[in-house]
């Protein structure tokens, strides 16, 4: 099933040429990874706050407040990696011009990802219901807080990936013209590996 290709335009010139093209490809692309970095530091910030209390504290997590489950954790972060393997053949796919491939793949990382997020809140319910608040305790605030951020991430992650699923369709993208693919391919990578580092804060070290 071929993808229908649909030049992109300048308002004040008609069609985009492949030069013109490939020189906005590459600043945006530019931008995007600022806009990572930038988003790396406000994570970094976070990380390092939460490792401060945890290292002032004389017993960590607080008296009276158990580790998170890890296998909860666990199963949270298989479905979270395994939309990262998805979203990695999904634009595989598309680049060969193998238009059900790719719909197929990225059906599975929106799914996967949505999976996550309940997997999530179900673990936010039963913090709750075990008395642990963000506004009870310092584990508490760091918790809710620095998982909180990433789930909200991949929210955001979730909608990207349906807006340009969406445009794909609509035939915005074709194998040589996908930026927009790219970006939220490479922002889906970017809270896997975030996530990589709360499992192991809070779930494993």
């Amino acid at each position: 099933m071929a993808v229908h290709t649909e030049a992109l335009e300048y308002a004040h010139h008609g069609p985009m040429t492949d030069e013109e093209y490939v020189e906005q490809r590459d600043l945006r692309f530019l931008g995007f990874l600022m806009f990572l970095f930038t988003d790396s530091i406000f994570f970094t910030a976070y990380i390092f706050a939460y490792l401060y209390l945890r290292s002032a504290a004389p017993v960590w997590p607080p008296v009276g407040i158990e580790r998170p489950d890890v296998n909860l954790g666990a199963a949270n972060a298989i479905a979270l990696f395994g939309s990262g393997i998805t979203a990695h053949y999904a634009m595989t796919r598309l680049k060969e011009n193998r238009l059900s491939g790719y719909i197929w793949f990225t059906i599975a990382t929106i799914i996967l990802g949505i999976l996550f997020l309940l997997g999530q809140v179900y673990e936010y319910h039963a913090f709750y219901h075990e008395g642990v608040t963000w506004a009870g305790s310092t584990f508490g605030a760091s918790f809710f807080t620095l998982t909180g951020l990433h789930g909200f991430h991949v929210f955001v992650g979730v909608w990207f990936l349906i807006a340009t699923f969406a445009q794909t369709l609509a035939g915005k993208y074709s194998p040589s013209r996908h930026f927009g693919l790219t970006a939220a391919t490479l922002y889906w990578h970017f809270v896997d590996v975030i996530w990589v580092v709360l499992f192991f804060l809070f779930y494993i070290y």
